[in-house]
């Protein structure tokens, strides 16, 4: 199959995934939605009884940003760097994650883009969407058929993709490290505020914050504030939009547990009702909870971020900032060549045929 058909196939699956945020179904993929248009739906909407974390927005938000990236214009500008051959008859094991829908379709697709075969071991908590997608491909273009399995066991595989915690990250090196792999820990996004920033530039945050409840490894779990800001600006700016959080039973308990354990431990937290605020030099804080620092100067901030920049996937900031980073709202809609953990993906996929 050439590259040509393989970018083709995608392009269609991108516009078959955009149709569910609107509803509106693409004249063009009469056949393709006969089939599968009402079923896929159905499984969206079924996600929060597999998963209380996948509600109906988180889901279709997922589907639809996956879908908007995979435009001919896209792929095309995101493979014109590398040199992809027709064929490849490597096989790549996949451990997936499961933390945000579909977070291991990257990994899928730059598998197969690149002409391999995938052999994917799906998160227990999100193992319905990834299968279904594959099934539309197949449908899309038969000749993935040969190159697409999931499996409850990795097992004849030339090199290894896993994504988990810092904890089984170390298994994982332990089991695969004689395989070529890569293998992804844990990793924290922050948001920095300017001292210019007030509520029209901070409101566009809350995306980075409660996009996916703070799950992925994209969802800032750190706030940086110039010295003297008004804490109070930050507050006033999400609550309109994301005071409803607490409708998912499952991030309210953890707001609830999480204060109670602070107060019992006699912590200082800021409080909204919704989000909890503690000032904390890690960068890693609980559902429900942001962990937050005053910092002096923005050079002695950027300093203190670039010693930090293993345990980063992404900073957020406004334009009033003079770090080059993310805008505000930005931090969940990555693109095509933002690869988890700063790994280029396809370059490594492209050294096994070397």
């Amino acid at each position: 199959m050439s590259l040509e058909k393989r970018i083709k196939g995608f392009v269609q699956l991108g516009l078959f995934l955009k149709q569910f945020k609107t509803g509106v179904k693409n004249e063009s993929l009469t056949n393709l939605n006969n089939e599968y248009y009402d079923n896929f739906e159905a499984l969206i909407l079924r996600q929060k009884a597999y998963n209380g974390w996948f509600d109906k927005e988180n889901v279709i938000n997922s589907v639809t940003e996956i879908g908007n990236s995979l435009s001919e214009e896209n792929l095309k500008e995101w493979l014109s760097k590398y040199q992809i051959k027709d064929y490849s008859d490597k096989t790549i094991g996949v451990i997936m994650a499961g933390n945000i829908p579909m977070v291991g379709f990257h990994d899928m697709l730059c598998i197969l883009i690149s002409g391999n075969k995938i052999q994917a071991k799906l998160a227990s908590g999100d193992n319905t969407l990834i299968q279904k997608v594959g099934e539309i491909l197949i449908s899309i273009e038969p000749l993935f058929k040969n190159k697409i399995s999931f499996v409850e066991r990795l097992e004849n595989f030339d090199a290894v993709i896993a994504t988990g915690s810092n904890n089984t990250a170390r298994y994982f090196e332990q089991y695969f490290g004689k395989y070529p792999h890569v293998i992804r820990k844990n990793r924290n996004s922050v948001a920095v505020i300017d001292d210019k920033d007030g509520v029209e530039e901070i409101k566009h945050l809350g995306k980075d914050i409660f996009q996916y409840y703070g799950l992925g490894c994209r969802s800032v779990s750190k706030l940086y504030f110039p010295k003297g800001y008004r804490i109070d600006t930050f507050f006033e700016s999400i609550i309109d939009e994301f005071q409803d959080v607490t409708q998912n039973n499952k991030y309210a308990n953890n707001y609830d547990y999480n204060k109670a354990v602070y107060l019992m431990g006699c912590n200082q937290l800021l409080d909204n009702g919704f989000l909890l605020l503690k000032e904390e030099e890690s960068l890693v804080s609980p559902v429900g909870v942001l962990n937050y620092e005053f910092y002096n100067s923005i050079d002695e901030l950027k300093n203190q971020l670039d010693e930090q920049k293993d345990e980063l996937q992404c900073v957020v900031s406004s334009k009033n900032s003079q770090l080059n980073t993310l805008e505000f709202g930005g931090a969940q809609s990555p693109r095509l060549n933002d690869y988890a953990d700063g790994v280029d993906t396809i370059q490594f996929l492209l050294r096994l045929n070397q």
